[in-house]
């Protein structure tokens, strides 16, 4: 597809969403439910014909020596799409705000004001890799009322297309325009370009993918973007804590997923606990091939110390030569690896770790690991991240486990919308006012 040929085509698609929008709007809360409902049946009906298509995006992504951790990304497993459907099912399941009205209060003057949550209308979807975002962000905009253009990586396109056409028949199922949710049919970057420059038909785009892919539409956009850059989240055990929790949540906010943004990369131990908590870690990690790079008090800890070259908590035997402890850099700090590889920091109290998160932190989600009541609630109140934890895992940041049915993604920002980007983020507040013929004086 040549350059006209794309800038026409994402020119219709943006008027057919436009369109689709208002039919969107006037929606009934039925209609929409059902569209949810059907597409959840028909996910699962469909696993065989959408692993086949995600097959040829898996072979692509391998023959083109694409690192693991992304191919990881591109999977459609039958837990996933099942995972999909139950998003769909629980969206439908939650109650309607469209057209909610709250803090209607009384003036002086006798009128009522309040304000009305209404859809955004359009919004573009710019994402990579994972193609189970298309649902997440298909199922998102039905149950808000929007109408969105999805735009997937290349690496996905024959999933990304076997999932849209599902969306096009729940929609239809349900008498609602098919045009609601619209694929980007090309994989021309040229695209991208003119989706994040057609205000007229477009009311605010969100990224989803890797920081460069982030920047780049931050910076052209020229519509308003919902965005997180990246995802150093921090997880802090605290003196004092339960050692038993801490070893627990840390290895599973790290180990359970390397890939997903709201994985730990940064490890922060009070000097307090270090010398009981960092060889329990250190053998987990050990066990499962996971790099440290740390601290030089961090880095003498645990290289002292037998487990290393023993076995882990559990007795699995640890190969002593493949265990990676090095000396952290400055950079590491900072660092989203989205691998099996995390930096260890040792700090003196909660007044440090709140200070170094607030730093190198990404403000997207960090945790705390405590039995201290007033620590946690400084913890919650200081650091300034979109989500904020305690005692449990980061790996929770995340719309489905919010309740939230799904997320469209995570928003860093402060204004709108802020962590997991779930049904209201996707609306807008207008004001409404009721009177009974009053006049200003």
């Amino acid at each position: 597809m040549n350059a006209p040929n794309v800038a026409e085509t994402l020119q219709l698609l943006g008027l057919q969403a436009r369109q689709a929008s208002r039919a969107m709007a006037r929606s009934g809360t039925a209609a929409r439910n059902q569209a949810l409902r059907e597409l959840a049946r028909l996910l699962r009906e469909h696993v065989e014909p959408l692993q086949a298509a995600n097959a040829l995006d898996l072979a692509r992504a391998r023959a083109a020596g694409l690192a693991e951790p992304m191919v990881d990304r591109l999977k459609l497993t039958p837990r996933i799409i099942d995972t999909a459907a139950q998003g769909c099912e629980q969206l439908a399941a939650m109650p309607d705000v469209i057209g909610d009205v709250v803090s209607l209060r009384q003036q002086p003057s006798g009128i009522r004001v309040g304000q009305m949550r209404v859809p955004i209308g359009v919004f573009g979807m710019i994402f990579e890799s994972r193609p189970n975002v298309t649902i997440e962000a298909a199922s998102l905009s039905i149950k808000s009322g929007n109408a969105c253009i999805l735009r997937g990586g290349s690496e996905a396109i024959d999933s990304n297309k076997a999932l849209a056409a599902l969306v096009r028949q729940a929609l239809v199922a349900a008498e609602l325009p098919p045009e609601a949710v619209q694929l980007v049919p090309t994989t021309d970057r040229a695209a991208v370009g003119h989706l994040i420059a057609m205000p007229d038909f477009v009311d605010v785009i969100i990224p989803r993918g890797g920081k460069g892919l982030i920047e780049r539409i931050s910076a052209e956009a020229k519509v308003p973007v919902i965005k997180h850059l990246d995802g150093n989240c921090h997880t802090y055990v605290d003196e004092p804590c339960d050692l038993d929790l801490a070893v627990a949540v840390t290895d599973n906010a790290k180990t359970q997923k390397y890939s997903p943004c709201n994985a730990t990369e940064s490890l922060l131990v009070a000097r307090g606990v270090a010398k009981a908590f960092l060889p329990r870690i250190g053998a987990v990690f050990a066990a499962k091939g996971v790099e440290m790079r740390c601290d030089p008090e961090a880095f003498a800890i645990l290289k002292q110390n037998p487990p290393l070259a023993g076995a882990d908590s559990s007795g699995a035997a640890i190969n002593s030569e493949a265990v990676k402890v090095t000396l952290a850099q400055e950079s590491d700090w900072s660092e989203e690896y989205l691998a099996p590889i995390i930096s260890i920091k040792l700090v003196a109290d909660l007044d440090e770790a709140i200070a170094h998160i607030n730093r190198y932190g990404s403000h997207h989600t960090d945790a705390i690991l405590t039995t201290d009541h007033r620590h946690a609630q400084r913890f919650l109140r200081e650091v300034d991240s979109a989500s904020v934890m305690v005692n449990t895992s980061t790996r929770f940041a995340d719309g489905f486990e919010y309740g939230l049915g799904a997320e469209i993604g995570i928003s860093t920002d402060k204004f709108h919308a802020r962590g997991p980007v779930g049904i209201e983020g996707l609306t807008s507040l207008k004001w409404v006012v009721l009177g009974e013929g009053e006049v200003r004086g």
